[in-house]
């Protein structure tokens, strides 16, 4: 089979095409032939070595994928040759991700994907939509259904990123009212095709008064990509008992926090990363992500807010350079 791997860290230029023999199904595995791959950002930071980086040898890259199973070990139940699939943390602990023409996974980590639901739809679930549901139950609310979050304002920082579209989808199907913050009238219109009920672009005035504007006594839940230098701005804006979920650094790693704004509103702050997220959590994430598919809440490409840009397999590090550079919407990977 065809894979791309690589076994130093490094720029792109790291990753290579190879040849590699084809993985079989062992107890409490799955074989995939692997559709698409998604790219996320901690794809090329644990390929450029970054403190992420877990090299051991060979690794094929890619937590996310789509696809079709192709071979089951003893013990596997929930899908059968031939079924349609979704691949999460497919990397996570194992050296070949969905980079490659097949990849064997634990059963846990393989989900039916609904006939309706493409294999574009399938690979840019993963890592953003798990990632998106730990935050939006950060709260008061810990699990995620239609109504689950009705009466809440949820502010979505950077609501034109892949997890910023991703809240904002799962938000809106759980009933809340959604608030996002942009950079450009450009990614605006994505976040509003997404589904926000309210966008306000920081460059542009006061984004606390725009905020307070829609949720004068301050919003529940703020999903937070950049803590660093967003903090005035989330104590602002959070109400009393407010949740501030954040899930990544972007904006500087350092999170300097005035104490005493933070005691007056109760406020809690909760931190999130897939790698050591409780197994019982992750599976709740993949159980509401499926309601939600069969609800057809949760949609990929322009018209959803998340533009699609593909690369073939041979173009595995453009793919990576895309997102190291920042691509509004979602990379992936084609195998078929």
């Amino acid at each position: 089979m065809r894979s791309v791997v690589y076994s130093e860290t490094g720029p792109s230029a790291v990753l290579r095409l190879v040849e590699r023999p084809e993985p079989a199904a062992g107890p409490g595995e799955v074989v995939v032939r692997v559709t698409r791959s998604g790219v996320n950002p901690t794809d090329w930071k644990h390929r450029a070595g970054t403190g992420l980086s877990d090299l051991h040898g060979e690794v094929a890259p890619g937590h996310d994928g789509a696809g079709v199973v192709e071979a089951v070990g003893p013990g596997v139940d929930h899908v059968g040759v031939g079924d349609r699939v979704w691949l999460l943390l497919a990397r996570h602990g194992r050296d070949y991700g969905t980079a490659a023409e097949r990849t064997v996974q634990p059963a846990n980590r393989v989900v039916p994907l609904p006939d309706g639901a493409s294999f574009d739809l399938g690979a840019a679930l993963g890592v953003p939509f798990v990632t998106a549901h730990r935050l939006l139950t950060s709260g008061a609310v810990p699990r995620l259904a239609p109504g689950a979050l009705a009466g809440h304002t949820v502010l979505v920082a950077g609501g034109a990123g892949a997890v910023g579209n991703a809240a904002i989808q799962l938000a809106r199907w759980a009933g809340a009212t959604v608030v996002t913050t942009v950079s450009s009238a450009r990614k605006g219109a994505l976040a509003h095709a997404a589904g926000a009920h309210h966008v306000v672009n920081y460059r542009e005035g006061d984004p606390a008064a725009g905020i307070l504007a829609v949720a004068p006594a301050g919003v529940d839940l703020i999903a937070e990509v950049a803590p660093a230098a967003n903090t005035a701005l989330d104590l602002a804006v959070a109400r009393v008992h407010g949740t501030i979920a954040v899930y990544a650094i972007d904006g500087g790693g350092d999170l300097v926090l005035p104490v005493r704004p933070a005691l007056s509103k109760n406020l809690r702050f909760e931190f999130t990363v897939l790698y050591t997220l409780d197994e019982t959590l992750v599976q709740a994430a993949v159980d509401d992500i499926t309601a939600a598919l069969s609800d057809n809440a949760v949609r990929v490409g322009e018209p959803a807010g998340l533009p699609l840009h593909h690369y073939d397999l041979a173009e595995t590090a453009d793919a990576h350079d895309a997102v190291e550079r920042g691509a509004v919407g979602k990379v992936l990977v084609d195998l078929d």
